[in-house]
């Protein structure tokens, strides 16, 4: 029998790795099937008390189809009113918003919009795992600003490849919240070399006793300016996958072409609804999004009590917590504690070059007396050093997984020895 050709894997893809934060979520998914209980602190969202509004005023006979690409006129309207009104921007719903399937195809979309190859793109740590990667994706090099640098010297980190610099504002997984001061000069330094500012603005109603900031109001004309936000976190609806992108006419057009052939529209049904209920939901969300803030800063002095380290934030539902001293990676750590513990958090050698150090730990999930224990637990690990790589090896086999590789090529060489 004729012996037939390898097919090939792009080397892109193989260069990327899986999201560790999905990785570890997997790992959860698969322990609850099992019959096991886990503590989640690894999920990146709040659960919300959302009421069922009726469907019933809802036209499925339209909803069964395609709706506009740009997203339904009547949830632009929204959006950009919720903009302009709680945030004082001036966004026109026409001319600056489009609606698509979650944040992250809006993000890869703009990148692939006005990024060249070759071009670079900064980001400041610790920063959202799939930033880099959807660089690489669009043939651009990712390149990091450390956690511990302050927006005033950002332009340190500039080069002349540099063409966009990337902020998570309120930031995820540190929390931190970047001033009108240091939003508009960031601003000014990128765009006097050219250098679009994209601001992820996904937890934008998380903060209790300071405003935010969106850079909308900070550059009313959105001139270089990209902005990307969804209904994911404030509304605490992930599972639905509707995120929108701000910006200018130019690169509105520019992300909607990319839209047309990549995603058509996002689900028409799920966006009748939304624009029905918008306002409603608005109403019921905001206060239960402030309210998990207001947790954060309860568990935040309780983790200063027991002794741990954290990087400053006051805004989201994470914390960025330092392991100190403990011997191995985060990502060893976060395995152990996972298999040994049933405590599941997330690596911060996913948000960085500069952020191994760290984990990540959600408290959108969990009660406080559930935190407050997996908390103990994780401060008593980091003390007594603890590890065990055969237990952690034991366990993944036992389930059936492979241990995280950092690239998709790392993993097909280890199936071929």
């Amino acid at each position: 029998m004729m012996s037939l050709p390898k097919l090939q894997i792009s080397e892109k893809v193989k260069d990327i790795p899986e999201a560790l934060s999905i990785y570890m979520n997997t790992l959860v998914y698969n322990m609850r099937r099992r019959g096991e209980s886990v503590t989640t602190l690894s999920l990146g969202e709040a659960y919300f008390d959302i009421p069922r509004f009726d469907f019933n005023g809802i036209d499925f006979t339209k909803g069964y189809h395609y709706s506009e690409s740009q997203g339904l006129p009547e949830l632009r309207v929204k959006i950009a009113d919720y903009y302009n009104r709680v945030y004082g921007a001036q966004i026109d719903a026409d001319k600056n918003v489009i609606i698509s399937a979650g944040s992250k195809p809006l993000i890869f979309m703009a990148m692939q919009a006005v990024l060249n190859p070759g071009d670079e793109v900064l980001v400041h740590e610790p920063a959202w795992l799939s930033y880099p990667e959807e660089a690489k994706l669009a043939d651009a090099i990712p390149r990091y600003i450390p956690y511990d640098c302050e927006p005033e010297s950002f332009e340190a980190y500039f080069s002349e490849k540099t063409r966009m610099l990337i902020l998570n504002n309120p930031n995820n997984p540190a929390g931190r919240v970047y001033t009108k001061e240091q939003l508009r000069h960031v601003y000014e330094a990128t765009r006097k070399r050219g250098i679009y500012l994209m601001l992820d603005e996904a937890y934008s109603d998380f903060l209790v006793d300071e405003e935010f900031v969106s850079i909308s109001k900070v550059v009313a004309d959105l001139d270089g300016v990209i902005i990307v936000n969804s209904l994911s976190k404030n509304l605490g609806i992930s599972g639905w996958r509707i995120g929108y992108l701000i910006s200018t006419p130019e690169v509105i057009f520019s992300v909607l072409k990319l839209n047309q052939h990549l995603i058509t529209c996002a689900s028409t049904v799920l966006l009748m609804y939304i624009a029905k209920y918008f306002d409603q939901l608005i109403e019921i969300t905001v206060p239960q999004a402030k309210a998990v803030t207001q947790k954060r800063q309860d568990i935040g002095t309780y983790i200063d009590e027991i002794g741990l380290k954290k990087l400053e934030g006051s805004a989201t539902f994470y914390f960025f917590i330092s392991i100190g001293n403990y011997s191995r990676s985060s990502l060893e750590f976060a395995m152990y504690l996972l298999m040994k513990y049933k405590i599941a958090v997330v690596p911060g050698s996913a948000y960085g070059e500069s952020t191994d150090r760290f984990i990540r730990v959600g408290i959108g999930v969990e009660s406080i007396e559930n935190l407050k224990s997996a908390l103990n637990t994780i401060s008593k690990v980091i003390t007594a050093d603890e590890y065990d790589e055969s237990f952690v090896q034991n366990k993944l086999t036992e389930m059936g997984v492979k241990p995280f590789c950092a690239s998709h090529k790392e993993s097909i060489n280890e199936a071929n020895v």
